[in-house]
């Protein structure tokens, strides 16, 4: 607080995320802009590494990798870790192969300060069934970067530790609202899909298609129990077949057999997560 190159901007009421920024960046003069939550811990070199990627005048936004700063208190928490990781060094790391990651997270984000300025109207005034908009804040500001014509990138090497929910009631909410954010913003994105390049197409296709499959398999294998009384063998063994595949593949990469702990995520988004989805859409 004491250091005047930093100036502290408290507002008189918590008024959500998006007007916060908006505050911040409505005062700040910089070139760029990081964002960082406040249950967030960068590491020393992140602001350096993320400004380095900037350099370049038509990228609008890079986000560093997420780690779960409270890894090891639980068994959820060390799973959502390594959910982290995939989410961040597979599907970011293959968007930003093609410059168009489709959600910079919020813990820790730079954004080039004259693109958001361009961006600030729509961003402040997003409306969802007729009322302001107080959710999906990361995703949807990417999703307007991409539609300005902006590149947005993944920069491993920018190391930021967050904290994860540790009791499956709180990771529930957050998935709620993720889900939310994903339906609502996937939709917004399909008019600037064609301008990008066709992998993107292919991976919002994949990651919603692959969902509604695994949807129906389980409803299919239910429904076969419920009316045969015959255990759905075959089912079970592609959906195991195909986690173990994954989580090999995840091991195999991060060189940490950990990953093959990943498999009982397949169970939480079985039972949990899928059902969850439902209900947001």
């Amino acid at each position: 607080a004491d250091d005047e190159r930093f100036k502290f901007t408290i507002l008189p009421k918590n008024v959500g995320k998006r007007k916060a920024q908006i505050a911040a960046i409505t005062q700040s003069s910089g070139d760029l802009i990081l964002n960082v939550d406040s249950d967030t811990t960068i590491a020393p070199d992140v602001v350096s590494k993320l400004a380095h990627k900037m350099r370049d005048p038509a990228v609008g936004a890079a986000m560093g990798q997420m780690k779960a700063s409270n890894q090891a208190d639980t068994w959820l928490t060390r799973l959502i870790d390594m959910e982290y990781w995939l989410a961040c060094n597979e599907e970011r790391a293959a968007q930003a192969r093609f410059g168009a990651v489709m959600c910079c997270c919020g813990p820790c984000a730079m954004y080039r300060r004259s693109a958001m300025l361009s961006l600030l109207d729509q961003y402040e005034t997003q409306l969802y069934r007729g009322k302001p908009s107080d959710f999906g804040e990361d995703r949807h500001l990417t999703i307007l970067m991409l539609s300005a014509g902006f590149r947005t990138e993944y920069v491993p090497a920018a190391i930021a530790a967050t904290v994860v929910p540790d009791t499956m009631g709180v990771y529930l909410r957050q998935q709620l609202r993720w889900a939310r954010s994903t339906f609502r913003d996937t939709l917004l994105a399909l008019p600037i899909l064609p301008g990008l390049d066709r992998y993107l197409t292919l991976d919002v296709i994949g990651q919603n298609g692959g969902l509604l499959l695994l949807a129906l398999s389980v409803l299919t294998g239910i429904g076969q129990f419920a009316l045969t009384a015959t255990v759905p063998w075959w089912t079970i063994l592609v959906i195991g077949s195909m986690t173990l595949v994954r989580c090999s593949v995840a091991a195999y990469r991060a060189r940490e057999l950990r990953f093959l702990g990943f498999a009982l995520h397949t169970l939480v988004n079985i039972f949990l997560l899928i059902p969850l989805k439902a209900y947001a859409l």
